[in-house]
């Protein structure tokens, strides 16, 4: 290596070393590794020796690498996952050095040829240990699985009548022609194209959320789907051709968020005009009946062939209330729920859940838990529902044969300064709701979460199934799986937990003045756990060991780490946070195998809270003012109350987890 680059190199060295001293003096200062501050002494010793040219500096960086190595042997052992961010950049480092003892001439280059050696060595060794990586799964099925008792009627049906395959939610298929064994082989039949694309300001300025997020339900020889967007269309499923395709110009403006998750089926009684009907939820707060033939609207539904959610919801931005998810209709009942606005104000819609006389559009009744756990007749008009309560946002599942529909609550707004929760927020949020169908009285009503202060609100009602029990007994079941990885396993008649359920202290210091925090919090321990462990310094990664360190300073200065540390004006690491384990796609069930198959998830965030005449809040106040998402900005206004929330993926400097 000539001089110059030699000299170059050396600075590298210096200057890596000289911020491994400062950042790892940091982190040692909070208790954590002294390894970093080490290690970046010496480098810059080792950088000073190379720019002088003395030997000395590169063994001075073998002897930080041979260091580093049994430092990172010593913290992870073999997991070739965590070595990557402390051996790759340092081995790739350390042959660079042993390069600057390479000279011209046949002395010179017999001199480095064991430094060089050294080197690859080095190279080859680090490669067979980022090979060897074992991946075991976490907890353990119980000796007693879940398992059906028989197949369920219909099981065998080719259609998916409903968003979750049945009301009952499984997503389950006994449909055979797709195997293990050929499902390689699959190939693409048709690809169909909405027309419904992102508008430039949700696909550049950021400004709007748009999803597409739909699981089209199929009927007879045609599928039926939404988009964000709120087109509703029926494709042929064969060609893939598009049959009909529904879109009113809508309230757009002011609507940040743009999701459909889906549509529901249904038949009305012989010779009522428009018998068979898809309804639609729509992004400006309006439910649609559709001729399922046709697509056009079903003129004696509601108004016109709509139902305008917004009816006895009080003031509302078009943001504040949504239809994201598709109703169910069960026993003569539609029963339909929104999606809330979040976080932005105190002050929002209901959260109620009303139900529909499925035929004309007529309501029937109305869950308002600020007036009563048991549903109500329909509010006349100028009356407002309770507003701020918990709502249920994702899709709704029901057990047609016992009466009962499932609703899984989110919270009171807003999620994380719960100072100003009522009585009737703290026992419904965060829970599985069983109602009557017919009347909506409340069956019964099993809390999740306590006095939840992390959004980690029920984003999918449960699946149904009926489960043998070792005795032989069949009982009627149910399984909910959670944003925090828990899942509860229940009878669904009466809430009763099939599975134990602990109720485990949880810390409750570190809040801010005055809110109170549950003391404890329920844990499934008779199900396995999806729940991830708290992060800590060793088990932090990163892309090199700039960003590792970062992550490791994050985490000593947190306030806590992992699920249920108390929101304060510390941050947290909160690991699951609100995205969740699982989301709002919940479980699919096999109900003849008795195998339960979850998506999950693993995104940490960091998360505090400020006083609201706080300056670093006014600045992002004023981000988000200037049409920055609440991604970009990072922050949950939640106007109406003391403190704002800055919610942030806990990322590395390099966008890396």
């Amino acid at each position: 290596m000539g001089r110059w680059l030699t000299v170059a190199l050396a600075w590298v060295v210096a200057i890596l070393g000289g911020f491994f001293a400062v950042a790892g003096g940091v982190l040692a200062s909070l208790g954590g590794s002294p390894y970093y501050l080490v290690a970046g002494v010496a480098m810059v010793a080792s950088g000073a020796l190379l720019g002088r040219g003395h030997p000395a500096g590169r063994w001075l960086y073998v002897a930080v690498w041979v260091g580093t190595l049994l430092w990172a042997l010593w913290e992870v052992g073999l997991d070739g996952l965590q070595l990557i961010p402390r051996l790759v950049a340092p081995t790739v480092l350390l042959a660079l050095v042993l390069l600057t003892g390479w000279r011209r001439g046949p002395r010179a280059r017999s001199r480095a040829v064991p430094a060089v050696a050294a080197g690859v060595a080095a190279l080859a060794g680090l490669g067979l240990m980022l090979g060897h990586q074992d991946v075991a799964a976490q907890g353990a099925t119980p000796g007693s699985a879940p398992h059906a008792a028989a197949a369920p009627p219909g099981a065998a049906d080719a259609e998916w009548r409903d968003y979750g395959g049945t009301p009952a939610g499984r997503r389950y298929s006994a449909l055979a022609d797709i195997t293990p064994q050929n499902v390689g082989q699959l190939q693409l039949a048709w690809t169909q194209r909405t027309g419904d694309l992102p508008m430039p300001a949700e696909a550049t300025e950021h400004k709007r959320e748009y999803h597409s997020e739909s699981t089209p339900i199929h009927i007879g020889d045609t599928l039926y789907t939404c988009t964000p967007h709120s087109f509703v269309q029926a494709i042929d499923a064969t060609t893939g051709k598009t049959k009909w395709s529904w879109h009113e110009a809508a309230r757009i403006a002011g609507n940040n968020y743009l999701v459909c998750r889906g549509v529901t089926y249904f038949e009305a009684p012989a010779g009522t005009p428009c018998p068979r009907r898809i309804l639609a939820p729509t992004f400006d707060a309006r439910l649609v009946a559709l001729d399922s033939d046709t697509g056009r609207p079903c003129p004696s539904f509601g108004q016109g062939g709509a139902i305008d959610l917004r009816a006895n919801m009080g003031v509302s931005k078009p943001s504040d209330q949504i239809g994201t998810t598709p109703p169910v209709v069960v026993n003569g009942r539609l029963i339909i729920g929104e999606r809330i606005t979040d976080n932005v104000n105190r002050d929002i819609p209901s959260g109620v859940v009303r139900a529909y006389d499925p035929v004309s559009g007529a309501p029937v009744w109305a869950w308002d838990v600020g007036r009563s756990p048991d549903a109500i007749p329909p509010l006349p008009a100028g009356h407002v529902y309770t507003r701020g309560t918990p709502n249920v946002w994702g899709a709704i599942t029901a057990d047609p044969d016992n009466g009962l529909v499932y609703l899984g609550t989110g919270n009171a707004s807003p999620d994380y300064w719960i100072g100003y929760r009522r009585p009737f927020d703290d026992r419904f949020g965060s829970a599985i709701v069983a109602l009557e169908a017919q009347t909506g009285k409340l069956r019964w009503v099993r809390q999740l979460v306590h006095r939840d202060m992390w959004d980690m609100d029920l984003p999918i009602g449960p699946s149904l199934f009926d489960y043998r029990a070792p005795n032989g007994q069949v009982i009627p079941a149910l399984i909910q799986t959670t944003k925090m990885g828990q899942v509860f396993f229940l009878n669904r008649l009466t809430g009763a937990p099939i599975a134990a359920i602990t109720e485990r202290e949880v810390r409750t210091d570190g809040a801010t003045p005055g809110v109170r925090v549950s003391p404890t919090q329920p844990f499934s321990t008779g199900m396995p756990s999806f729940t991830p462990p708290a992060p800590t310094e060793v088990a932090t990664w990163g892309a090199t060991p700039i960003d590792q360190l970062f992550c490791r300073i994050d985490i000593r200065r947190a306030q806590g780490t992992g699920i249920y540390q108390p929101m304060g004006l510390r941050p947290i690491i909160g690991h699951p946070a609100f995205d969740g384990v699982t989301d709002w796609g919940g479980a699919a069930v096999d109900p003849v195998r008795g195998v339960m198959t979850v998506n999950t998830m693993e995104m940490p965030f960091k998360l505090w809270l400020m006083r609201r005449d706080d300056p670093r809040a006014a600045k992002l106040m004023k981000q988000k003012q200037g049409g920055e998402n609440a991604m970009q900005a990072q922050l949950q206004t939640q106007y109406n109350t003391p403190y704002v929330a800055v919610v942030k993926a806990w990322v590395g400097i390099f966008g890396a987890p």
